[in-house]
């Protein structure tokens, strides 16, 4: 689903402090970017999930990991930063887990060029606006890491799916942006840490890619 191309393409990838975010980079610098694309991190702030985010990371021991200059990273390396536990404040976890990623990225292309933007939510739901962003900056490839849910299991088939505002509830936010993304995108479930990936867009379903 990626490949060298002769002019420079922009690769997106959501960011946020899960396993499935980290698969989806992982699987975006293994198999996607090359050394004239750019990788864009973006991230969806929601001001009232600041506590989720902050568990998160320290549940995970985030705060207390590094970034290695091992490009496979397990998912909870890659959320490592000093401090984030430490920050307290509402913005503070969220600072480190993303820089983190950034770092992450220059380390395993170090002539990548990479770049973080963080996206207030504000009035709009969280796929919207991924996908405003991503129309904005003119991306080439989203990427998102996908948990497998019933909604997913069933994307593929013959079943009929509402539209509209329906769908939006109906799907959740990896299938939603694959089925209305204007750009390529691509859901990624990570199989372990050699297991492999399991991609989903709207041309793929249930593709299987080895590490």
């Amino acid at each position: 689903m990626g490949g060298e191309t002769a002019t420079a393409r922009k690769v997106m990838v959501v960011a946020d402090p899960s396993r499935e975010s980290a698969g989806a980079l992982q699987y975006a610098l293994s198999h996607v970017v090359v050394e004239n694309d750019e990788l864009i991190l973006v991230h969806v702030e929601n001001p009232n999930s600041w506590k989720q985010t902050f568990s998160f990371l320290k549940r995970n021991n985030f705060g207390s990991s590094s970034s290695s200059s091992n490009p496979t990273n397990t998912p909870s390396e890659m959320g490592g930063g000093s401090g984030s536990a430490a920050g307290g404040g509402a913005g503070g976890a969220d600072v480190d887990f993303l820089e983190s990623m950034k770092q992450v990225c220059e380390i395993a292309q170090p002539k990548l060029r990479v770049r973080s933007i963080r996206v207030p939510m504000e009035a709009k739901d969280r796929a919207s606006a991924i996908l405003d962003r991503s129309q904005t900056l003119g991306v080439d490839i989203l990427i998102i890491g996908q948990r497998r849910s019933l909604s997913t299991a069933i994307l593929g088939s013959n079943k009929r799916r509402p539209g509209g505002a329906a769908m939006k509830l109906w799907l959740d936010t990896a299938e939603y942006l694959i089925e209305n993304s204007k750009c390529t995108c691509v859901g990624v479930q990570k199989k372990g840490q050699n297991g492999g990936y399991l991609l989903n867009s709207k041309t793929h379903k249930n593709f299987w890619l080895l590490a």
